[in-house]
C-alpha cells in the first residue's frame, strides 16, 4: 500500500511552531498491554512496560504512529531489508514490524543496557526469539561489531527526541549508520514538546536529506504535535 499523495501543508511544519506544545507524558505503572494497531495486526502485540530502569520502558506516542505507518505502508516491501530500531525501549516498533511485516532477515532492537532485559522480555512475550535480537547500542559510541557487520538499511527511530544533551550523540549515531550503508532509509518519528526539539530537526536538515512522510493519519497526529520523516544520506 503506497502512502497517500498530498500537497505541502506548511501549517503542520514543526519548524513553524514556536511555543512548547505539551509536557512529557505522565508515567504509568508497570504492566503488560496488548494492541493490534487498529486492526493492522492479526494477533495483538503484547508489550510489558516498566519504568524501573528509565522512561524508555514506557510506550510513547511516536512509537504508535511509526509502528502503524510501517504496518500500513511497508508490510510487504521489506522482505530482504536489514532492519534496526534505535532507542527501542521495550521494542514496540521493531516487534510490531517483526510480527506484522514480511521480513526474512533478523531484526535488531537496540537501546542502552538498562533497557536490555525489558527488550528481551518483550521478545519472549511475543514468541519472536528466532526473529528479533536485542542489542546494546549507546548513541555517540562506535557501533557494535554485530551491527557494523549487519549493515542495516532500514532504521526505525521513534520518540528519540526528548533529552537535549543526547541530541549530538543521536545525530552522530544516525550519521554513522548512514555512512555504514549510504543507501539506508531512517524512519524518524517524534513528538514536539519543547523549542529545543526543533533545533534537533534543523541540525538534522543540515546533515541529511529530510523528507516528511505522507500518511493517511497525518491530519490527526500532526495536531498532537507528532511528525514523521525519512532521513537519507545527503
Amino acid at each position: 500500500m503506497s502512502p497517500p499523495q498530498r500537497s505541502p501543508s506548511p501549517e503542520f511544519s514543526p519548524l513553524a511552531i514556536g511555543e512548547d506544545l505539551s509536557p512529557l507524558p505522565a508515567y504509568k505503572a508497570a504492566g503488560t498491554t496488548a494492541t493490534d494497531f487498529a486492526g493492522l495486526l492479526a494477533e495483538p502485540l503484547r508489550l510489558h512496560e516498566d519504568l524501573a530502569s528509565g522512561c524508555g520502558g514506557q510506550t510513547w506516542p511516536a512509537g504508535m504512529v511509526l509502528a502503524k505507518h510501517m504496518l500500513r505502508y511497508h508490510r510487504d516491501d521489506m522482505r530482504n531489508s536489514r532492519i534496526l530500531e534505535l532507542g527501542a525501549g521495550g521494542g514496540l516498533v521493531g516487534l510490531a514490524v517483526a510480527k506484522g511485516c514480511a521480513v526474512e532477515n533478523p531484526l535488531y532492537i537496540t537501546d542502552q543496557l538498562e533497557m536490555y532485559s525489558l527488550m528481551e522480555h518483550n521478545i519472549g512475550l511475543n514468541g519472536l526469539e528466532g526473529q528479533v535480537k536485542a542489542t546494546i547500542l549507546n548513541w555517540g559510541e562506535p557501533l557494535p561489531q554485530s551491527i557494523a557487520a549487519f549493515k542495516p538499511d532500514v532504521i526505525l527511530a521513534a520518540d528519540c527526541v526528548y533529552f537535549e544533551p543526547a541530541f549530538p550523540l543521536l545525530l552522530a549515531t544516525l550519521s554513522d549508520l548512514l555512512k555504514l550503508c549510504p543507501s539506508a532509509t531512517i524512519y524518524f518519528c517524534f513528538k514536539k514538546r519543547r523549542r529545543a526539539d526543533m533545533q534537533f530537526l534543523k541540525k538534522a536538515q543540515k546533515l541529511f536529506r529530510v523528507t516528511e512522510v505522507p500518511d493517511e493519519d497525518r491530519p490527526v497526529f500532526s495536531r498532537e504535535g507528532l511528525f514523521l520523516y525519512t532521513f537519507r544520506a545527503a
